[in-house]
């Protein structure tokens, strides 16, 4: 059994063109704090960074901010930063992303850009070499990983993926589903639990 008492939660810090993905940040941040769990994300304060965290500290929740010093102006200020519980500032984003790793105890994609895709993939690929057994979900707001979910698809039916047992990410529609849809697979040790939404094995 995977002990969660952390989720890292990868997001855009744009809002985006719809208003669903900043409502999704707040019920997931509100979920995190909900069930007791500390938030672990990129300390920033705009678009849905912000909104997580916000959704996170009004409901009572922990928060932890990281964050390179390069972005400190464009993503984040010292006064926002001083709002959060712990805020790490960091010189890299090599730096960033392995505290996030050592940091959380599973992790969750919400929609974002680049940057949030390129997080997300690099925790797949570390489960898929071994480097760990933490619970992965994309949360699939509004259908928005549907093309990278089939991008995976077409990946394995070509043969390049070829050890799916070693990463099961959990797809979940509705943030309200996330946290449970976690502490169902680290009781089961990393396994998808049933009922959740939508569930893949895709690699």
């Amino acid at each position: 059994m995977n002990t969660i008492r952390s989720i890292c939660v990868y997001c855009g810090s744009s809002p985006g063109r719809d208003e669903i993905y900043m409502e999704a940040g707040r019920t997931m941040g509100a979920a995190i704090a909900g069930a007791g769990l500390r938030l672990i994300y990129g300390g920033g304060a705009k678009g849905i960074m912000g909104a997580v965290s916000e959704g996170t500290r009004r409901a009572g929740g922990k928060v932890t901010g990281i964050i390179p010093r390069f972005l400190m102006n464009k993503e984040a200020n010292e006064g926002a930063l001083a709002n959060l519980d712990e805020s790490i500032i960091v010189d890299t984003m090599h730096q960033r992303k392995h505290i996030m790793f050592e940091r959380s105890d599973a992790f969750v994609a919400l929609p974002g850009g680049i940057g949030t895709l390129e997080e997300i993939v690099e925790i797949m690929t570390w489960a898929q070499l071994g480097h760990h057994r933490k619970p992965i979900v994309f949360a699939n707001i509004n259908g928005f990983w549907n093309p990278m979910l089939a991008l995976l698809d077409h990946m394995r039916d070509e043969g390049f993926v070829h050890t799916r047992h070693l990463v099961t990410p959990l797809v979940v529609d509705d943030a309200r589903a996330i946290v449970p849809a976690i502490l169902t697979a680290a009781v089961k040790d990393a396994t998808p639990s049933e009922g959740v939404e939508a569930v893949i094995d895709k690699m």
